[in-house]
């Protein structure tokens, strides 16, 4: 049997790439460098002082003092049904914004569980209005609201005060996904008294995509201990989870160098400082919608309610989705998304998250998207575009 050299292994013939679609976004070089720390046992002491590290970070950036705040092993989705399965029985009445296409994934989830779902839907691109949600709330007097604040196949920003305002006084819990949100976006999961909420490492938070940080509050880590039944499946008990985090009983083998990574992304958020990250979010996000619109082209969603992280611009009338997107990732190394659900075909979904969002990226992607589109034959200001966006970092 012959050994194969590096040469064989298609890893190390990967092209590469500028990521600013819907994520991965791109990995700072500390963050992957933390990677290749060797594994140490999971019931190591020295592990365990990493576990810990890596937790006080997360309270810090989502803003919480909720002892049960942890990275799920596994992604988004996973923190997801996580989340899901750990406050909703069989029966439960529960209220889902629906406006995207993750909002239609988590009543997916309540449904599979057996619950009763209520859905608050609006247009695609736009948030979910507070009147209707409170008079969702009303007429069922649900367990749970589950809400979208950062809805990744749209581009909307869920203004949270407002909402959380009416979920508080109805006294039910607030499960809400924070997966393009967190470490790039506010989150305030104490002042806007969420419950239950979820994110992944690879959009804002600089890692690689492996692990989903959750935040319980001790009102949902009673609802989960007053259960009338077992969680459905052992594998997203969050108690059970909890309990290797907190009292270092097994419960899976931890992806060691995946939190590694997450320790090192967060350090560097510290270092950043997390306002400072939001403002630079912002800051990149209104110079390249001040590009596009030079550009000629549309944001798909009302300016108080864009995720500075994840931005929708309406496809231009006689353009070709896939021919756009593929010489784009063909001649110049950049992925930009398509749309999702009923975005598909309508909507390009340009990320600026984590490490991505730097102002070097913002130019780049507004000179290659005005190129490609004059060489498919639709008439943009390429230079304006970049004029637009200079202007608008003052």
């Amino acid at each position: 049997m012959t050994q194969s050299s590096s040469g064989d292994n298609p890893v190390f013939r990967l092209p590469e790439r500028l990521l600013l679609g819907p994520g991965p976004s791109p990995v700072p070089a500390r963050v992957l460098k933390a990677m290749a720390t060797p594994p140490i046992g999971y019931l190591d002491p020295a592990w365990f002082e990493v576990m810990a590290h890596a937790q006080g970070q997360l309270r810090r950036i989502y803003n919480t003092n909720n002892a049960r705040t942890l990275p799920i092993s596994g992604t988004g989705t996973m923190g997801m049904q996580a989340c899901v399965a750990a406050l909703v029985e069989e029966g439960d009445n529960v209220v889902v914004g629906v406006n995207g296409y993750f909002g239609n994934r988590l009543v997916d989830m309540a449904e599979r569980l057996g619950a009763n779902v209520t859905q608050v839907e609006n247009v695609w691109g736009r948030a979910i209005d507070a009147g209707a949600l409170e008079a969702a709330i009303k007429k069922v007097n649900p367990k749970v609201v589950m809400l979208v604040h950062a809805e990744t196949s749209t581009g909307v920003r869920q203004p949270m005060d407002d909402v959380t305002r009416i979920v508080r006084d109805a006294g039910v819990m607030l499960l809400t996904d924070c997966v393009t949100s967190l470490g790039g976006v506010a989150v305030q999961l104490d002042d806007w008294g969420v419950d239950a909420a979820y994110s992944c490492t690879q959009k804002c938070l600089g890692a690689p995509p492996g692990l989903a940080p959750v935040s319980f509050s001790r009102r949902a880590v009673r609802a989960v201990a007053e259960r009338k039944s077992k969680i459905h499946s052992f594998n997203v008990d969050i108690d059970l989870i909890d309990g290797y985090w907190t009292n270092h009983a097994y419960h899976h083998t931890p992806p060691n160098n995946m939190l590694y990574a997450l320790v090192e992304a967060m350090t560097i958020i510290e270092e950043e400082g997390l306002d400072n990250r939001i403002a630079r979010h912002q800051q990149n996000h209104l110079a390249l919608v001040a590009g596009l619109e030079a550009m000629g082209l549309s944001m798909n969603v009302p300016a108080g309610e864009r995720l500075p992280s994840l931005n929708a611009v309406g496809i231009p009338e006689g353009a070709d989705d896939g021919a756009v997107r593929g010489e784009l990732l063909g001649r110049f190394g950049i992925e930009m998304g398509a749309g999702l659900g009923a975005g598909k075909g309508k909507v390009w979904r340009i990320g600026l998250m984590g490490h991505g969002s730097q102002r070097r990226n913002v130019l780049t992607i507004l000179a290659a998207l005005g190129t490609v589109l004059n060489h498919q034959g639709i008439a943009c200001d390429a230079s304006g575009a970049m004029t637009a966006a200079e202007s608008a970092y003052g």
